[in-house]
């Protein structure tokens, strides 16, 4: 008689594994992932594109794609990592021009295409030209907003394939397969049904600019009594504005500036906010610290602008607002709003594998249409 290939034990502990391993992908893909080099990849502290692609990257590899991430070399990954500069350029201070650093990023990316299913550029116009050129498709994700700058760049490569991250996003015709929110992990924020400390207070997070309206904030705590609690970067190009308008406004007291802080210090602030304000001024793309807020139980106040009112369940989540006076006057009604609430719309509609989910279909679809038109297809060969 033929021997049992396992024991019992062994043979429960595979049928373990099987039945609460992930399941096989549909389609494995060799996917390259094309990171910005001003933060690592995830960042340390602020870095919104850099958080998103972390969270992406290793998602894929435990569905079972070969990825690789091209990156800064601090950059911590699941996938293969090729670096092209030791550490985040934001942290070198020899380096002088950046395009340098991502014009040597993108060669290497498209000189290796022919190993990849698909490339997926998250570096905005940069990678566009170079598309062209080679018979892998490339996806590029629009993390950035259009301007008068870069209309024009986008609009000439018209036909390239594009995922908006929002659908207010859409401010021009491009060939946009798909709009793929944001994800976050929410195990990484620990839901707080009750705010801890003795003094209740706002919080803002993000970078001191003008787009992100920290003088806003400031001003509705003033003319509202709240404490307000600020933290986030302040960027070389934003030095000014913050000397000029919020550093004489910080006090230690009711204004206190926490700095640039880390993920552990960012949850904390966030889920022991009573509110997280979000007093923007631009046309926000998506805006991940609405629901890094609300995964913690912490309703938002957002002006009404960009993707907010796709972010924010207006009068569940948070409150969307006309003007920075209302968004004031909001806060009594947002104290009343359920944090579970909050919680269960991060988790039901922007986690990681919702994004994921989407980012794969994207693939699949972008890599069969390359397949249907493989006999139409004549790429040309790139020189670098």
């Amino acid at each position: 008689m033929e021997e049992y290939k396992y024991s019992t034990e062994n043979l429960i502990q595979v049928l373990m594994y099987r039945a609460f391993s992930p399941a096989e992908p549909k389609q494995v893909m060799k996917i390259a992932q094309v990171a910005p080099l001003w933060e690592r990849v995830p960042p340390p502290t602020y870095g919104g594109i850099e958080l998103v692609v972390s969270h992406l990257t290793d998602e894929l590899v435990r569905r079972g794609h070969d990825v690789t991430l091209f990156a800064s070399g601090d950059s911590h990954t699941d996938a293969k990592l090729e670096a092209i500069c030791p550490r985040a350029l934001r942290l070198d201070p020899n380096f002088r021009e950046y395009s340098v650093y991502e014009t040597l990023e993108l060669s290497k990316v498209y000189q290796r295409a022919a190993e990849f299913d698909i490339i997926h550029s998250h570096v905005g116009v940069s990678a566009l030209a170079l598309a062209n050129f080679v018979p892998t498709p490339t996806v590029h994700t629009l993390h950035g907003s259009f301007n008068s700058e870069n209309i024009n760049v986008y609009t000439h490569h018209q036909k390239q394939a594009y995922v908006s991250i929002s659908n207010t996003q859409r401010q021009i015709n491009l060939n946009y397969v798909d709009t793929v929110y944001n994800g976050i992990n929410p195990s990484d924020y620990p839901f707080i049904d009750q705010p801890q400390g003795q003094t209740p207070y706002l919080a803002f997070l993000g970078r001191f600019s003008p787009e992100k309206g920290p003088h806003h904030a400031i001003a509705i705590a003033r003319a509202t009594g709240w404490r307000l609690k600020m933290a986030g970067k302040v960027d070389l190009v934003d030095v000014e504005f913050f000397e000029r308008e919020i550093a004489p406004q910080i006090d230690g007291k009711q204004i206190e500036y926490l700095g640039e802080v880390n993920n552990a210090e960012k949850v904390e602030l966030l889920g022991n906010a009573t509110i997280a304000l979000f007093p923007i001024t631009w046309r926000e793309p998506f805006g991940l610290v609405m629901i890094e807020s609300m995964a913690t139980g912490t309703p938002v106040i957002a002006m009404n602008m960009g993707a907010v009112p796709e972010v924010i369940a207006h009068g569940v989540t948070g409150m969307v607002c006309n003007s920075y006076e209302e968004m004031a006057a909001m806060i009594p009604v947002a104290l009343q709003l359920s944090r579970y609430q909050c919680r269960k719309h991060v988790e039901d509609n922007f986690s990681v594998a919702r994004m994921v989910d989407g980012y794969e279909r994207v693939y699949e679809k972008i890599i069969q249409d390359r397949i249907n038109q493989n006999g139409r297809i004549h790429a040309a060969k790139i020189q670098f």
